[in-house]
């Protein structure tokens, strides 16, 4: 049977479970919302952080007085030093909550106090006053979410440079291997698979550069508008040493908000960092795509590529081999366009001086992040690295190209080579056959016009 105490707060008294290290206002809110995923960890392991560096601070301009200050970091170390499991056990929260996040703030404030009151029974320390000193939910909630978003985003473009290292391999591998183009989804004149894969590679590249070029838009921290943008309550140069030891923890430059009433209220940075992660999943959506069609078969479908064999494929179907990692990193990135619509419309929904769809913004881009950069990891690892070529059958679907026509233009016209290609379509001949009996091109011409490799320009 549960054993309770007995807490309170401004509303009254609350029945909280005895072993818990939450308060009032965390109890409260676990029986009001109880539905939903719960609050990220990153989310509070960065409010954490963010605490223990404004006990620190407060401390140094003797806003509070060192036995205190000192007893809340030993209190915060001492839950940071636990392992995500033990650690979510005290912060039970979900992320439909209010839109400020304060009832998580509220669950920090009250987890930190409390561990504080085990450590050292004779000093007091309280959620509000002490370990929430000179801050407000609407600007340290903000701050984590950047902190959070902008460590999330720097480990996504460490999977993303992973698989591009991948891509690179390939393509230097298969560099001079022909295969024949496709545009909209018909035959084309031919490239290298080396020559695809560069695009693919290229595709990766630029997405990398964008979320370098993004990112640093994160750095911006809101911590010291307090309430509404004013700093009410902050001590002097607190947003700037809260920002200083946020760089020297995370490795990432911080720096204190020139506008914390814009901090506090709009959230354009996630939006457009957010924006780059799904142009990331757009072109990894194409790339699996390409990789798994060009994949199918093996024997009715193209055969281009093998893919490895990493579990079997169907329940009823004996030795049947799935592009598993394709369709988990393509069904990855359809979660992360759709979150991009939530992004997009929570950070819209700013009202005067503070936007309240916090907790679900923040939400929806890490799971975008995390998402992305697991699967992107499976995905180099368990497919791209693996995967080999079938040269004899990309070489078949060359020879029987009509689309490899297009050599003979330059030297006997659009309009004749294209006869010749239909009558090769209308005949089921070669087009070498077809070729010479038109009588417009003779077979040694046709031998050194037609030469696939010739036609990638491989050399330029």
């Amino acid at each position: 049977m549960t054993e309770y105490r007995v807490e309170s707060d401004t509303l009254g008294e609350v029945k909280i479970p005895a072993t818990a290290l939450w308060g009032a206002q965390t109890e409260r809110s676990r029986h009001n919302f109880p539905t939903g995923t719960k609050m990220p960890l990153e989310i509070i392991r960065a409010l954490l952080q963010i605490k223990r560096a404004a006990a620190i601070a407060n401390k140094e301009v003797e806003a509070m007085t060192a036995e205190k200050a000192d007893l809340i970091v030993a209190a915060i170390d001492k839950l940071l030093a636990l392992d995500d499991e033990d650690l979510r056990k005290d912060f039970p929260l979900v992320v439909y909550q209010t839109g400020s996040g304060t009832q998580t703030n509220m669950n920090v404030n009250e987890v930190v106090a409390h561990m504080a009151g085990k450590l050292n029974p004779d000093v007091e320390i309280l959620p509000n006053d002490d370990v929430n000193h000179g801050q407000s939910s609407n600007d340290i909630f903000p701050t984590a979410m950047n902190i959070t978003a902008a460590v999330a985003v720097d480990k996504l473009i460490a999977a993303a440079e992973h698989l591009l290292d991948e891509l690179k391999a390939k393509q230097k591998k298969y560099w001079r291997v022909v295969k024949i183009g496709r545009t909209h989804l018909q035959d084309a004149t031919p490239l290298t698979f080396g020559q695809e894969v560069s695009g693919w590679a290229s595709a990766i590249e630029h997405d990398i550069a964008y979320l370098k070029q993004l990112n640093p838009t994160l750095g911006e921290l809101a911590m010291g508008g307090t309430a509404v943008g004013t700093g009410l309550n902050a001590a002097p140069h607190f947003a700037e040493n809260i920002a200083a030891a946020m760089s020297k923890l995370y490795g990432i430059e911080f720096t204190a908000d020139s506008n914390k009433f814009y901090g506090l209220a709009h959230h354009s940075g996630l939006n457009v960092v957010h924006g780059a992660i799904k142009t990331l999943a757009a072109d990894l959506m194409k790339i699996a795509n390409d990789v798994r069609f060009l994949a199918s078969g093996p024997r009715a479908g193209y055969d281009e590529l093998n893919i490895p064999a990493n579990e079997p494929g169907s329940s009823i179907m004996p030795g049947k081999v799935n592009p598993t990692q394709a369709e988990a990193i393509t069904m990855a990135a359809v979660r992360v366009m759709g979150n991009d619509v939530v992004v997009d419309l929570a950070s819209s929904q700013g009202n005067f001086e503070m936007n309240v769809y916090k907790t679900v913004l923040i939400d929806a881009f890490l799971e975008s992040a995390e998402l992305l950069a697991g699967t992107i990891t499976g995905f180099a690892d368990r497919m791209i690295a693996g995967l080999t070529i079938n040269e004899d059958r990309m070489a078949e679907l060359v020879d029987r190209s009509l689309m490899t026509v297009t050599a003979l233009s330059p030297h006997i016209g659009y309009h004749d080579s294209a006869m010749i290609a239909q009558q090769a379509e209308k005949t089921g001949t070669t087009l070498r056959e077809a070729a010479i009996k038109s009588g417009k091109v003779t077979a040694e011409q046709f031998d050194e016009w037609m030469v696939p490799i010739d036609m990638t320009n491989i050399d330029n």
